[in-house]
């Protein structure tokens, strides 16, 4: 005890010591002097704005200048990455990050510290007197001054830092991000080079700075080499821009967000609120104000301006410009006439498209594309203010491309479909999904629907005008739907239900509007057989859209009155509304399956049957009508028409332990409930249809001369550590897991048993006894083929892991083991010498999966 007295003893000493020392050298620098930033700086050149830089021409030094007015105020920190590699997860055009920063002076030094945003205390409140009570504040750097200019009566202290540590280094975003689910052989960059890690342009402007920075990360050893886009693994640079912009007046009123309309916010908890839902979440929209107020319809003060790129291909240009200005209809709804405006970047332009001071649809052709289209924008944290925007588009999406990287097993699959594989059997995550929330695979959707479309018309014979019009509403609902993001509109899943699936394929119906909002994820509008065309895509924007743009911009939408009664309107089956939170692509993911990406029509089982219809149609004739130097074409073309089939299948499958979902407000008018578990009879009917789609024995059957002929071109050697031969079986089984993946997910067997307290009639025991029916019918009693038996000892398998694994509830797990019980009752009495040898081999292994279950 005594010696544990004397060490706080020596160790409180230390301490005091310690503290006297560094305040006696702070002290020391303010006493012994800093020259004035002119003598500092002297053969330095002078970039103007916002923060001046002084830039040394012959070292490459770069120092930035504060006044004493700036401290203490609040600055809008972005960073967004204008070049990098996806195998880092850092791409073109990813906007990275955006806080508050605010510089505060301590002694010698600058503090940067971040600003959180996160919650609001009521200043009339007492308790906001205690507003930083356990919120933790960030310094996240402090910078030396290294020269100083005291003002005179007439201006302000200045203070010169340098830049260095701020811009060059991770500070204000960390670039390289670890991945705690990184195995060993994952691709790493390794450390950041400072030596090496340069400024590659520095911009000054009145109310912003840019300053771009290559980041060079090294690796002496490393176990990844990466992609082919990673010219040596060792050394990788990555250009970043990091924009520090002056706080936007108070001009701007901030709207609230309501659950009923999708928008992006910016989130703050009231903490000094009553309310059980204290959210002073602000959405997302740009500052847009009438020139006339009085007017019903009015231009407003300043446009919304989109740029063209110069490097957008010519032939796509006047579409592009198209679906930027088609939103003009949904303004007016609101109260504007051209709230939005586009001009084309001269060739010869000054600017840069990477100039946040402009919104810029931008184009490239990666290697390997992160996306086909990305709308981005940034904010001010504060109030939701949008800021600046771009808009990335890929080539990718309207190119033939199959990526080297993709197996025979997933390619032309969409690549949500076979989520359940990120996934362990409780939920948790395996493989990293995208870490926010602005995430968009429009892009790479549009680019599987327009393979099949294009597949389709030519498998049908029809005119190259007919296959170029297909192509220019696929672009033009891109457009339209990234235009949408960068308006403040996140996804609507739902809006393909406002139309039956004979009326969706009218175009005097949906003039131009398929479904209730380009927002969605919808399946291409391709018709049936015997069914005349309507409207392949979105060439306008919906009904959802207008009043989604109607509750953010129209002004009057500030009357709490005016506010009530757009949103009234929520009930209307036009204006529905799901975003991707509720969406159920996942199996672990949302319960309304009319909330759903690939799906189209409010009747998504009977929409399937004609798109399989379609496609074992035109499956017939793909190799007749092949026509080329090498077969690469009719594999992408079969990957295609599978990946159709797989989707129908996969949406269809939502349908079993569904709970339809609204979202309403108390006392609105309506007689819709929260939850209503889906129908029996419809359950029931997508049962019976993946019966007979999926798990049966023909569901996948191809022509055999077709099968023969699957081959892909070969590249030099890249048929190292793979074989070439079509793996017609592991596709399908693929597939049909991912299909078993969702009606047997621990989830979704929950649900069944939770909904029947409100209404479900389909038991868990129900649905285990009518896939067994499906998948085995009497196959024990009898022959059959090699995709039946795969799927039998994979669905065997996954019996056995229910009934004795961990995630599923007693009630799931019992319906297993029996349904184990009757497949082991299925064998019969025929004698197994009368069989094949190949069913013998099968019955054995099934009664050897099942020997030690139930």
């Amino acid at each position: 005890m005594i010696r544990n007295l004397k060490t706080r003893a020596l160790l409180g000493a230390a301490v005091s010591a310690f503290t006297v020392s560094a305040f006696a050298a702070a002290n020391a620098q303010e006493d012994k002097g800093l020259p004035t930033i002119a003598e500092k700086t002297e053969g330095y050149e002078q970039i103007e704005g916002l923060f001046p830089f002084y830039r040394n021409a012959d070292t490459g030094e770069v120092l930035m200048e504060v006044t004493e007015e700036q401290l203490g105020d609040e600055f809008i920190a972005f960073t967004y990455v204008e070049n990098g590699v996806l195998d880092a997860g850092v791409f073109k055009g990813l906007f990275a990050d955006q806080r508050i920063i605010r510089f505060d002076k301590h002694f010698g030094a600058l503090e940067l510290n971040e600003v959180n945003t996160s919650y609001y205390f009521d200043p009339e409140n007492a308790i906001a007197k205690a507003a930083d009570a356990n919120i933790a504040p960030a310094i996240i750097g402090t910078l030396d001054i290294v020269a100083e200019t005291k003002g005179d009566d007439d201006g302000d202290d200045r203070y010169l830092i340098p830049a260095a540590p701020l811009f060059k280094s991770e500070m204000l975003t960390q670039i390289n991000r670890p991945n705690p689910l990184a195995g060993p052989f994952q691709f790493n960059l390794g450390g950041l080079n400072p030596r090496q890690t340069k400024y590659d342009d520095v911009r000054g402007y009145p109310e912003n700075v840019d300053v771009v920075v290559d980041y060079v990360f090294n690796n002496p050893m490393p176990f990844n080499g990466g992609s082919s886009t990673v010219t040596d693994a060792r050394s990788v640079t990555l250009q970043v821009q990091h924009s520090l912009i002056e706080m936007p007046d108070d001009g701007y009123e901030p709207r609230f967000d309501d659950y009923r309309v999708g928008y992006f916010f910016d989130q703050t908890t009231d903490l000094t609120s009553y309310e059980a839902a204290p959210y002073r979440d602000v959405i997302n929209r740009w500052r847009l104000e009438k020139k006339d107020p009085a007017a019903a319809i009015s231009d407003p003060v300043k446009p919304i301006t989109f740029w063209i790129e110069n490097t957008t291909p010519v032939e796509y240009r006047d579409i592009v410009a198209e679906g930027v200005l088609n939103w003009n209809e949904a303004f007016e709804q609101a109260g504007f006439s051209n709230a939005l405006e586009v001009k084309v970047q001269p060739d010869d332009a000054e600017w840069d498209a990477g100039d946040i001071r402009y919104n810029v649809l931008r184009w490239t052709s990666s290697p390997i594309p992160p996306f086909g289209g990305y709308g981005p924008s940034f904010t001010n944290p504060r109030t939701g203010e949008i800021l600046g925007a771009d808009i990335m588009l890929e080539l990718v999406f309207l190119q033939n491309r199959v990526f080297a990287s993709q197996t025979f097993e997933s390619i032309g699959l969409p690549e949500w479909m076979m989520d359940e594989d990120k996934f362990d059997e409780e939920g948790h995550i395996i493989t990293p999904e995208h870490d926010e929330h602005r995430h968009c695979i429009a892009g790479s959707a549009m680019q599987d629907k327009l393979n099949f479309g294009i597949t389709a018309l030519q498998a049908q014979g029809a005119p190259q005008e007919e296959i170029d019009e297909m192509v220019r509403q696929a672009l033009m609902t891109l457009i339209l739907h990234e235009v949408g993001h960068t308006l403040g509109l996140n996804h609507n899943m739902k809006a393909t239900t406002i139309y039956g699936p004979d009326e969706i394929h009218d175009a005097s119906v949906t003039q131009g509007a398929p479904s209730g909002s380009v927002m969605d994820y919808h399946a291409t509008n391709y018709a049936p057989l015997g069914v005349e065309q309507g409207d392949y895509e979105h060439t306008r924007v919906g009904a959802y859209d207008k009043w989604a743009i109607e509750f953010g911009y129209k002004p009057e939408v500030s009357d709490p009155e005016v506010r009530a009664e757009v949103l009234s309107r929520s009930d209307d089956p036009m204006l529905t509304f799901g975003n991707d939170a509720d969406d159920m692509r996942s199996p672990w993911n949302g319960i309304d399956p009319r909330v759903m990406i690939g799906d189209q029509s409010s009747d998504t089982i009977e929409y399937g049957i004609d798109r399989i219809k379609l496609v074992r149609s035109l499956m017939k004739d793909l190799l007749a009508n092949h026509e080329g130097d090498s077969y690469q074409m009719l594999l992408r073309q079969y990957f295609t028409l599978t990946g159709q089939q797989a989707q129908a299948g996969v949406v269809m499958s939502k349908q079993i332990g569904g709970v339809y979902v609204e979202r309403i407000e108390p006392g609105q008018e309506t007689d819709k409930l929260p939850y209503t578990a889906v129908p029996k009879a419809i359950q029931k009917e997508a049962m019976d249809t993946l019966a007979e789609y999926v798990f049966a024995a023909d569901a996948w059957d191809a022509p055999e001369d077709l099968i023969r002929h699957l081959q892909p071109q070969r590249r030099g050697y890249n048929f190292f550590f793979n074989t070439e031969d079509p793996k017609l079986h592991e596709r399908v089984l693929g597939i049909q897991n991912a299909v078993l993946s969702q009606v047997l997910n621990p989830n979704v067997m929950r649900r069944m048993t939770n909904s029947a307290l409100y209404g479900n009639e389909y038991s868990a025991a129900e649905v285990v006894q009518d896939l067994n029916d499906a998948i085995f019918g009497n196959d024990l009693m009898g022959v059959t083929n090699t995709y039946r038996r795969n799927l039998q000892i994979a669905y065997v398998q996954r019996l056995t892991r229910i009934a004795y694994g961990f995630g599923w509830d007693p009630v799931a797990q019992a319906a297993a083991l029996a349904g184990i019980q009757d497949i082991k009752g299925r064998f019969g009495l025929m004698p197994e010498m009368l069989l094949p040898l190949e069913t013998r081999a099968h019955r054995a292994a099934i009664r050897f999966e099942l020997q030690w279950v139930g």
